[in-house]
Protein backbone atom coordinates (compact mmCIF):
# COMPACT_ATOMS: atom_id res chain seq x y z
CA UNK A 1 0.00 0.00 0.00
CA UNK A 2 1.42 3.66 -1.36
CA UNK A 3 1.92 5.82 1.66
CA UNK A 4 0.05 9.80 0.61
CA UNK A 5 0.91 12.73 2.24
CA UNK A 6 -1.56 15.67 1.64
CA UNK A 7 -0.54 19.17 3.20
CA UNK A 8 -3.36 21.40 4.09
CA UNK A 9 -6.67 21.07 5.41
CA UNK A 10 -8.55 22.95 3.27
CA UNK A 11 -11.85 22.31 0.56
CA UNK A 12 -9.63 20.76 -2.03
CA UNK A 13 -7.67 18.68 0.21
CA UNK A 14 -10.45 17.59 2.43
CA UNK A 15 -12.40 16.18 -1.18
CA UNK A 16 -9.20 14.26 -2.06
CA UNK A 17 -8.47 12.34 1.02
CA UNK A 18 -12.30 11.47 1.24
CA UNK A 19 -12.31 10.27 -2.13
CA UNK A 20 -8.58 8.28 -2.69
CA UNK A 21 -8.86 4.60 -2.80
CA UNK A 22 -8.43 3.67 1.06
CA UNK A 23 -7.19 -0.20 -0.08
CA UNK A 24 -4.68 1.71 -2.48
CA UNK A 25 -3.63 4.51 -0.25
CA UNK A 26 -3.13 5.06 3.40
CA UNK A 27 -3.42 8.53 3.36
CA UNK A 28 -1.96 11.14 6.05
CA UNK A 29 -3.23 14.72 6.03
CA UNK A 30 -1.25 17.44 7.98
CA UNK A 31 -3.12 20.65 9.11
CA UNK A 32 -0.43 23.19 10.94
CA UNK A 33 -3.99 24.76 12.85
CA UNK A 34 -6.00 23.25 15.66
CA UNK A 35 -8.76 21.94 12.84
CA UNK A 36 -9.36 21.08 8.97
CA UNK A 37 -11.71 23.77 7.02
CA UNK A 38 -10.94 26.98 8.75
CA UNK A 39 -11.11 28.77 5.48
CA UNK A 40 -14.29 26.64 5.00
CA UNK A 41 -16.09 27.83 8.09
CA UNK A 42 -15.01 32.01 7.13
CA UNK A 43 -15.83 31.53 4.23
CA UNK A 44 -19.82 30.44 5.56
CA UNK A 45 -20.24 33.07 7.86
CA UNK A 46 -22.09 34.88 5.44
CA UNK A 47 -23.92 31.86 4.32
CA UNK A 48 -21.74 28.75 3.17
CA UNK A 49 -22.62 29.18 -0.88
CA UNK A 50 -21.04 26.06 -2.00
CA UNK A 51 -21.18 26.52 -5.57
CA UNK A 52 -23.40 28.09 -8.52
CA UNK A 53 -26.51 26.78 -10.12
CA UNK A 54 -25.49 27.31 -13.91
CA UNK A 55 -25.22 25.00 -17.19
CA UNK A 56 -21.47 23.57 -17.18
CA UNK A 57 -20.51 25.71 -20.19
CA UNK A 58 -21.43 28.63 -18.61
CA UNK A 59 -19.94 27.88 -15.53
CA UNK A 60 -16.78 27.57 -16.89
CA UNK A 61 -16.83 30.76 -18.73
CA UNK A 62 -16.14 32.51 -15.01
CA UNK A 63 -13.15 30.81 -14.52
CA UNK A 64 -9.90 32.51 -15.27
CA UNK A 65 -7.80 30.75 -17.43
CA UNK A 66 -11.34 28.95 -18.12
CA UNK A 67 -9.11 26.23 -20.76
CA UNK A 68 -7.65 25.36 -17.25
CA UNK A 69 -10.68 24.98 -15.40
CA UNK A 70 -12.78 23.65 -18.47
CA UNK A 71 -11.52 19.66 -17.95
CA UNK A 72 -11.79 19.76 -14.10
CA UNK A 73 -15.26 21.59 -14.01
CA UNK A 74 -16.76 19.05 -16.97
CA UNK A 75 -15.48 15.98 -14.85
CA UNK A 76 -16.77 16.84 -11.50
CA UNK A 77 -19.45 19.48 -11.84
CA UNK A 78 -22.04 21.51 -9.71
CA UNK A 79 -24.71 18.83 -10.35
CA UNK A 80 -21.87 16.25 -9.35
CA UNK A 81 -20.89 17.93 -6.15
CA UNK A 82 -24.35 18.45 -5.13
CA UNK A 83 -24.86 14.51 -5.57
CA UNK A 84 -21.81 13.95 -3.88
CA UNK A 85 -22.44 16.11 -0.70
CA UNK A 86 -25.83 14.06 -0.47
CA UNK A 87 -24.40 10.47 -0.41
CA UNK A 88 -22.77 12.51 3.16
CA UNK A 89 -26.04 13.33 4.11
CA UNK A 90 -25.90 17.23 3.21
CA UNK A 91 -29.15 18.41 1.30
CA UNK A 92 -28.49 21.20 -0.82
CA UNK A 93 -30.87 24.06 -1.72
CA UNK A 94 -30.72 26.55 -4.54
CA UNK A 95 -31.25 30.48 -3.23
CA UNK A 96 -32.77 32.79 -5.71
CA UNK A 97 -29.69 34.18 -6.94
CA UNK A 98 -29.28 30.65 -8.34
CA UNK A 99 -26.23 30.12 -5.63
CA UNK A 100 -25.98 26.47 -4.01
CA UNK A 101 -25.94 26.08 0.17
CA UNK A 102 -26.69 23.35 2.01
CA UNK A 103 -29.90 23.05 3.73
CA UNK A 104 -30.80 25.81 6.40
CA UNK A 105 -31.14 23.63 9.16
CA UNK A 106 -27.41 22.96 8.65
CA UNK A 107 -24.64 24.73 10.13
CA UNK A 108 -21.28 25.51 8.44
CA UNK A 109 -19.52 23.57 11.43
CA UNK A 110 -22.20 20.78 10.72
CA UNK A 111 -21.57 20.57 7.24
CA UNK A 112 -17.69 20.65 7.94
CA UNK A 113 -18.07 17.63 10.27
CA UNK A 114 -19.63 15.43 8.06
CA UNK A 115 -16.76 15.76 6.10
CA UNK A 116 -14.78 14.97 8.44
CA UNK A 117 -16.61 12.15 9.42
CA UNK A 118 -16.11 10.70 5.32
CA UNK A 119 -12.61 11.52 5.89
CA UNK A 120 -12.44 9.20 9.14
CA UNK A 121 -14.88 6.34 7.66
CA UNK A 122 -12.42 6.63 4.92
CA UNK A 123 -9.24 5.58 6.97
CA UNK A 124 -7.67 8.82 6.71
CA UNK A 125 -5.21 9.61 9.23
CA UNK A 126 -5.77 13.82 10.26
CA UNK A 127 -2.61 15.39 11.99
CA UNK A 128 -3.59 18.69 13.63
CA UNK A 129 -1.36 21.48 14.64
CA UNK A 130 1.42 19.88 12.47
CA UNK A 131 3.13 22.52 9.89
CA UNK A 132 5.17 21.58 6.86
CA UNK A 133 8.47 23.68 6.64
CA UNK A 134 10.02 22.35 3.42
CA UNK A 135 11.87 19.65 1.86
CA UNK A 136 15.14 18.47 3.67
CA UNK A 137 18.44 17.36 1.59
CA UNK A 138 17.44 14.31 0.04
CA UNK A 139 14.26 15.83 -0.87
CA UNK A 140 11.68 14.47 1.99
CA UNK A 141 9.70 16.38 3.82
CA UNK A 142 9.57 18.18 6.92
CA UNK A 143 7.23 18.50 9.36
CA UNK A 144 7.83 21.17 11.93
CA UNK A 145 11.38 20.95 11.35
CA UNK A 146 12.04 17.33 11.61
CA UNK A 147 12.07 14.83 8.74
CA UNK A 148 8.93 12.60 8.27
CA UNK A 149 8.79 9.05 7.07
CA UNK A 150 9.02 8.63 3.74
CA UNK A 151 5.76 8.92 1.75
CA UNK A 152 5.14 7.78 -1.92
CA UNK A 153 3.26 10.33 -3.13
CA UNK A 154 2.90 14.25 -1.56
CA UNK A 155 0.23 16.77 -2.25
CA UNK A 156 0.57 20.26 -1.60
CA UNK A 157 -3.24 22.34 -0.94
CA UNK A 158 -1.89 25.01 0.86
CA UNK A 159 -4.00 27.62 -0.22
CA UNK A 160 -3.50 31.51 -0.95
CA UNK A 161 -2.61 34.09 0.73
CA UNK A 162 -5.80 35.88 2.21
CA UNK A 163 -6.88 35.25 5.62
CA UNK A 164 -4.14 34.70 7.21
CA UNK A 165 -5.68 33.85 10.31
CA UNK A 166 -7.34 30.55 8.51
CA UNK A 167 -3.86 29.65 7.82
CA UNK A 168 -4.05 30.61 4.18
CA UNK A 169 -0.54 32.80 4.62
CA UNK A 170 0.97 32.08 1.11
CA UNK A 171 4.39 31.80 3.67
CA UNK A 172 4.77 28.30 1.27
CA UNK A 173 6.19 30.84 -2.01
CA UNK A 174 9.73 30.97 -0.83
CA UNK A 175 9.79 27.23 -0.37
CA UNK A 176 8.97 26.31 -3.63
CA UNK A 177 11.27 28.87 -5.18
CA UNK A 178 14.25 27.58 -3.66
CA UNK A 179 12.89 24.22 -5.50
CA UNK A 180 13.11 26.07 -9.00
CA UNK A 181 9.07 26.28 -8.97
CA UNK A 182 7.96 29.37 -10.80
CA UNK A 183 5.32 30.99 -8.29
CA UNK A 184 3.43 34.09 -9.08
CA UNK A 185 3.21 36.95 -7.33
CA UNK A 186 0.17 37.07 -4.72
CA UNK A 187 -2.10 39.95 -4.92
CA UNK A 188 -5.99 40.84 -3.89
CA UNK A 189 -8.62 39.07 -5.82
CA UNK A 190 -12.02 39.67 -4.94
CA UNK A 191 -11.85 42.74 -2.65
CA UNK A 192 -12.53 46.04 -2.05
CA UNK A 193 -11.04 49.24 -4.43
CA UNK A 194 -10.37 52.74 -3.50
CA UNK A 195 -11.98 55.41 -4.56
CA UNK A 196 -11.26 59.27 -4.10
CA UNK A 197 -14.79 60.09 -2.86
CA UNK A 198 -16.15 63.59 -2.23
CA UNK A 199 -15.94 64.21 1.43
CA UNK A 200 -19.31 65.55 1.70
CA UNK A 201 -20.56 62.37 -0.33
CA UNK A 202 -19.00 59.87 2.02
CA UNK A 203 -20.06 61.54 4.99
CA UNK A 204 -23.75 61.25 3.94
CA UNK A 205 -23.34 57.77 2.19
CA UNK A 206 -20.64 55.19 3.48
CA UNK A 207 -21.89 52.16 4.30
CA UNK A 208 -25.16 52.76 1.29
CA UNK A 209 -25.69 49.54 -0.69
CA UNK A 210 -26.09 49.93 -4.53
CA UNK A 211 -28.25 47.15 -5.52
CA UNK A 212 -29.53 46.06 -8.71
CA UNK A 213 -26.84 47.24 -10.81
CA UNK A 214 -24.08 46.09 -13.05
CA UNK A 215 -20.12 47.07 -13.51
CA UNK A 216 -18.47 46.97 -16.42
CA UNK A 217 -14.12 47.02 -17.41
CA UNK A 218 -12.87 45.79 -20.60
CA UNK A 219 -15.72 44.56 -22.38
CA UNK A 220 -17.01 42.44 -19.04
CA UNK A 221 -19.67 43.24 -17.16
CA UNK A 222 -20.86 41.63 -13.84
CA UNK A 223 -24.37 42.38 -12.53
CA UNK A 224 -24.93 42.13 -9.01
CA UNK A 225 -24.64 44.52 -5.91
CA UNK A 226 -21.93 47.08 -4.85
CA UNK A 227 -21.34 49.05 -0.92
CA UNK A 228 -20.58 52.18 -0.51
CA UNK A 229 -17.31 52.13 1.98
CA UNK A 230 -14.72 55.19 3.07
CA UNK A 231 -12.26 53.08 1.20
CA UNK A 232 -14.06 52.38 -2.08
CA UNK A 233 -16.69 49.75 -3.37
CA UNK A 234 -16.76 46.31 -2.42
CA UNK A 235 -19.48 43.79 -3.32
CA UNK A 236 -19.60 40.84 -6.00
CA UNK A 237 -20.29 43.70 -9.41
CA UNK A 238 -16.59 44.75 -9.01
CA UNK A 239 -15.54 41.27 -7.40
CA UNK A 240 -16.14 39.47 -10.40
CA UNK A 241 -13.97 42.01 -12.49
CA UNK A 242 -11.27 42.20 -10.04
CA UNK A 243 -8.55 40.17 -12.12
CA UNK A 244 -8.57 42.44 -15.04
CA UNK A 245 -8.54 45.40 -12.66
CA UNK A 246 -5.60 44.05 -10.95
CA UNK A 247 -3.67 43.12 -14.24
CA UNK A 248 -4.55 46.73 -15.59
CA UNK A 249 -2.99 48.06 -11.62
CA UNK A 250 0.56 45.66 -12.94
CA UNK A 251 0.67 47.99 -16.17
CA UNK A 252 0.77 50.94 -14.28
CA UNK A 253 -2.08 52.72 -15.65
CA UNK A 254 -5.29 53.68 -13.82
CA UNK A 255 -8.62 50.99 -13.93
CA UNK A 256 -12.04 53.02 -14.93
CA UNK A 257 -15.06 51.36 -14.48
CA UNK A 258 -17.82 51.66 -15.86
CA UNK A 259 -21.33 51.95 -13.80
CA UNK A 260 -24.90 50.92 -14.68
CA UNK A 261 -27.45 52.09 -12.29
CA UNK A 262 -30.07 50.77 -14.46
CA UNK A 263 -29.02 48.07 -16.23
CA UNK A 264 -32.73 46.49 -17.02
CA UNK A 265 -33.26 49.46 -18.84
CA UNK A 266 -32.24 51.13 -22.21
CA UNK A 267 -30.81 54.72 -22.71
CA UNK A 268 -34.01 55.58 -24.27
CA UNK A 269 -36.46 54.09 -21.60
CA UNK A 270 -34.55 56.45 -18.91
CA UNK A 271 -34.71 59.30 -21.34
CA UNK A 272 -38.60 58.91 -21.85
CA UNK A 273 -39.11 58.80 -18.07
CA UNK A 274 -37.06 61.80 -17.42
CA UNK A 275 -39.03 63.71 -20.35
CA UNK A 276 -42.30 62.62 -19.45
CA UNK A 277 -41.94 63.79 -15.85
CA UNK A 278 -44.36 66.14 -14.48
CA UNK A 279 -41.78 67.01 -11.72
CA UNK A 280 -39.55 70.11 -11.91
CA UNK A 281 -36.51 69.47 -9.91
CA UNK A 282 -34.24 66.75 -11.65
CA UNK A 283 -33.05 65.11 -8.12
CA UNK A 284 -37.15 64.78 -7.83
CA UNK A 285 -37.20 62.93 -10.79
CA UNK A 286 -34.38 60.49 -10.66
CA UNK A 287 -35.97 59.71 -7.18
CA UNK A 288 -39.74 59.51 -8.58
CA UNK A 289 -40.07 58.69 -12.20
CA UNK A 290 -36.43 56.64 -12.53
CA UNK A 291 -36.72 55.26 -8.92
CA UNK A 292 -33.22 56.04 -7.75
CA UNK A 293 -32.23 56.08 -4.34
CA UNK A 294 -30.16 58.92 -2.64
CA UNK A 295 -26.86 57.41 -2.79
CA UNK A 296 -27.64 56.67 -6.44
CA UNK A 297 -28.19 59.98 -6.89
CA UNK A 298 -25.42 61.45 -4.98
CA UNK A 299 -23.08 59.18 -7.11
CA UNK A 300 -24.12 61.27 -10.17
CA UNK A 301 -23.97 64.58 -8.83
CA UNK A 302 -20.20 63.87 -7.64
CA UNK A 303 -19.47 62.20 -11.03
CA UNK A 304 -21.36 64.45 -13.38
CA UNK A 305 -20.36 68.05 -14.30
CA UNK A 306 -23.42 70.40 -14.68
CA UNK A 307 -24.19 70.42 -17.77
CA UNK A 308 -24.51 66.55 -17.73
CA UNK A 309 -26.80 66.82 -14.96
CA UNK A 310 -29.19 69.65 -16.76
CA UNK A 311 -29.36 68.20 -20.11
CA UNK A 312 -31.73 64.99 -20.05
CA UNK A 313 -30.33 63.18 -22.98
CA UNK A 314 -26.60 63.28 -21.78
CA UNK A 315 -28.02 62.50 -18.25
CA UNK A 316 -29.69 59.40 -19.36
CA UNK A 317 -26.76 57.88 -20.90
CA UNK A 318 -24.73 59.10 -17.52
CA UNK A 319 -27.13 56.71 -15.60
CA UNK A 320 -26.20 53.93 -18.01
CA UNK A 321 -22.12 54.66 -18.23
CA UNK A 322 -20.96 56.62 -14.63
CA UNK A 323 -16.73 56.48 -15.18
CA UNK A 324 -15.30 55.87 -11.56
CA UNK A 325 -11.58 55.71 -11.45
CA UNK A 326 -10.58 53.18 -9.13
CA UNK A 327 -6.88 54.34 -7.34
CA UNK A 328 -5.87 51.82 -5.39
CA UNK A 329 -6.78 48.16 -3.85
CA UNK A 330 -7.86 47.03 -0.40
CA UNK A 331 -4.81 44.84 1.63
CA UNK A 332 -4.47 41.63 0.47
CA UNK A 333 -5.27 39.89 3.83
CA UNK A 334 -8.60 41.47 3.15
CA UNK A 335 -9.55 39.78 0.15
CA UNK A 336 -11.59 36.96 0.19
CA UNK A 337 -9.01 35.27 -2.26
CA UNK A 338 -5.75 35.93 -3.93
CA UNK A 339 -4.50 35.86 -7.43
CA UNK A 340 -0.92 34.60 -8.15
CA UNK A 341 0.74 31.54 -6.73
CA UNK A 342 2.64 28.41 -8.39
CA UNK A 343 2.44 29.12 -12.79
CA UNK A 344 0.22 26.56 -14.27
CA UNK A 345 3.35 25.67 -16.72
CA UNK A 346 4.83 24.03 -13.62
CA UNK A 347 1.96 20.84 -13.66
CA UNK A 348 0.76 18.42 -15.66
CA UNK A 349 -2.70 17.94 -16.70
CA UNK A 350 -2.85 15.25 -13.70
CA UNK A 351 -1.89 18.41 -11.32
CA UNK A 352 1.69 16.93 -10.81
CA UNK A 353 5.01 19.30 -10.72
CA UNK A 354 6.95 18.75 -13.80
CA UNK A 355 10.65 19.34 -11.56
CA UNK A 356 9.65 17.33 -8.35
CA UNK A 357 8.00 13.69 -9.20
CA UNK A 358 4.94 12.04 -7.20
CA UNK A 359 4.47 15.71 -5.90
CA UNK A 360 1.23 17.44 -6.48
CA UNK A 361 -0.40 20.86 -6.21
CA UNK A 362 -3.91 21.49 -5.83
CA UNK A 363 -6.51 24.13 -5.12
CA UNK A 364 -5.99 27.86 -4.31
CA UNK A 365 -2.27 27.30 -4.57
CA UNK A 366 -2.38 27.33 -8.32
CA UNK A 367 -2.45 30.97 -10.37
CA UNK A 368 -5.82 30.80 -11.33
CA UNK A 369 -8.97 33.33 -10.66
CA UNK A 370 -12.71 32.44 -9.79
CA UNK A 371 -15.41 34.98 -8.89
CA UNK A 372 -17.57 35.24 -5.52
CA UNK A 373 -20.69 33.12 -5.70
CA UNK A 374 -19.57 29.81 -5.13
CA UNK A 375 -17.01 29.36 -8.03
CA UNK A 376 -14.15 29.25 -5.88
CA UNK A 377 -14.85 26.00 -3.69
CA UNK A 378 -16.56 24.42 -6.49
CA UNK A 379 -13.34 24.52 -8.50
CA UNK A 380 -11.26 23.33 -5.28
CA UNK A 381 -13.72 21.11 -4.54
CA UNK A 382 -13.51 19.60 -8.40
CA UNK A 383 -9.66 19.08 -7.95
CA UNK A 384 -9.55 17.43 -4.91
CA UNK A 385 -11.73 15.11 -6.83
CA UNK A 386 -10.40 14.67 -9.96
CA UNK A 387 -6.82 13.76 -8.83
CA UNK A 388 -8.58 11.31 -6.10
CA UNK A 389 -10.17 9.59 -9.67
CA UNK A 390 -6.68 9.85 -11.13
CA UNK A 391 -4.66 8.63 -8.63
CA UNK A 392 -7.23 5.92 -8.02
CA UNK A 393 -6.92 4.65 -11.77
CA UNK A 394 -3.22 4.50 -11.41
CA UNK A 395 -1.71 1.00 -11.57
Amino acid sequence: MKKIAIIGGGPASLMLAANLDSAKYQVTLFEKKKAIGRKFLVAGEGGLNLSFKAEVKNLIHKYHPSSFIAPIINTFSNTDLINWFDSIKVPTFVGTSNRIFPSADLKPIEVLKKIEARLIENNSNIKLQKEWTGWNEDGLITIDGKTTDPFDIIIFALGGASWKVTGSDGRWKTLFEKRGIEVKSFRAANCAFKVDWNTNFINTHQGKPLKNISVSYEAETAKGELCITKFGLEGNAIYALSQKIQDTFLTGKTPVIQLDLKPTMTVDQIKTKLKNSKLKKITDILKQDVNLDRASIGLIKQFSDKETFLNLDLLAEFIKSIPITLVGTDDLDKAISSLGGIALTEIDESFQLHKIPDTYVIGEMLDWFAPTGGYLLQACFSMGWVLAQNLNNTK
